[in-house]
């Protein structure tokens, strides 16, 4: 029972996160990355809010760090996810996944430079098999696109600084706040203040959306934002954090594969080829020597 519940919280994981960037890439089709990053969390935020009174989970974090909400707010929420949308409408959701794939190798040498983890060497390897494969991989997407893909190659690997910058602080002040704690209240601030600005920057007509990209919007807000992260934070407390983290690996094939069925993108062998690597990569820095032992369900 335990086992079945494990494998449907990680399929409900991948597909929802799986499916996140080509919605975000619809989106953007005709609603600006701002705007729309602000109604994704100010559609998210009453549900959020709601579950938390459900669940009386605190809307604020502890006294003492209250103001690092805000600052989630602003760093793990509103730029990084503005990043992602900006990021999304220059370059694949293929290559956008596979840059997210990273996300543990980003975060493990950033909790390596600022909070001085100690790193076992596989995983010293596997970081530099990662950071290698995914160099080849980048560069080989600037070689052959025609458009303009650094904009939102440079976008992405921002937003992915910015999320694992955010992890390792909270693991220095040992903010361990419940999961609708620290999505709620920074949602709606983030969805106020992005909505707010996009007003004035962007300019947006709603005259000018398409329905597809509402729904995308609406798709992003109540559904992937919601259940992606609470799907995650369950599977995180039957498994250990290796087996829950090989989600992030899913996500390059289930966005390449809605990529090419709804717009028809093919991504290129040569690139296709360095993806194995890639994986391989991040599966080393995902097994430091304590885990080697564990079993699959705590």
């Amino acid at each position: 029972m335990k086992k079945t519940i494990v494998i449907m919280l990680f399929t409900l994981v991948s597909i929802t996160w799986g499916t996140t960037l080509i919605a975000m890439k619809i989106a953007v089709e005709t609603i600006p990355p701002l705007f729309a990053t602000g109604m994704r969390f100010l559609l998210a935020s009453p549900l959020l809010i709601l579950l938390s009174f459900l669940t009386k989970s605190p809307l604020l974090f502890p006294s003492g760090q209250r103001y690092f909400q805000i600052l989630v707010s602003i760093f793990y929420f509103s730029i990084p996810f503005t990043l992602m949308l900006y990021g999304g409408s220059y370059v694949s959701s293929s290559i956008s996944s596979i840059i997210f794939a990273n996300m543990p190798v980003v975060v493990l040498i950033v909790s390596h430079l600022y909070l001085k983890k100690k790193l076992f060497f596989i995983q010293k390897v596997g970081i530099l098999i990662s950071l290698i494969t995914l160099f080849i991989i980048l560069f080989l997407e600037l070689k052959t696109q025609y458009f303009y893909p650094w904009k939102g190659i440079l976008s992405l690997l921002l937003a992915l600084f910015f999320h694992a910058l955010v992890y390792a602080e909270c693991q220095k002040k040992c903010c361990h706040v419940s999961v609708l704690t620290f999505n709620a209240i920074p949602s709606l601030i983030s969805g106020i203040l992005l909505s707010t600005l996009a007003w004035f920057i962007e300019y947006p007509n709603i005259n000018h959306f398409s329905y597809r990209s509402i729904i995308s919007v609406v798709y992003l807000g109540d559904f992937s934002g919601i259940c992606g992260i609470l799907s995650y934070f369950y599977l995180q407390k039957k498994v250990s954090a290796f087996y829950a983290s090989t989600v992030f690996l899913v996500l390059p094939f289930i966005s390449g594969t809605l990529e090419y069925f709804i717009y028809e993108y093919k991504i290129l062998l040569c690139e296709a080829i360095f993806v194995i690597p890639l994986i391989i990569g991040i599966l080393l820095t995902l097994m430091p020597m304590p885990y080697y032992n564990k079993n699959i369900i705590n």
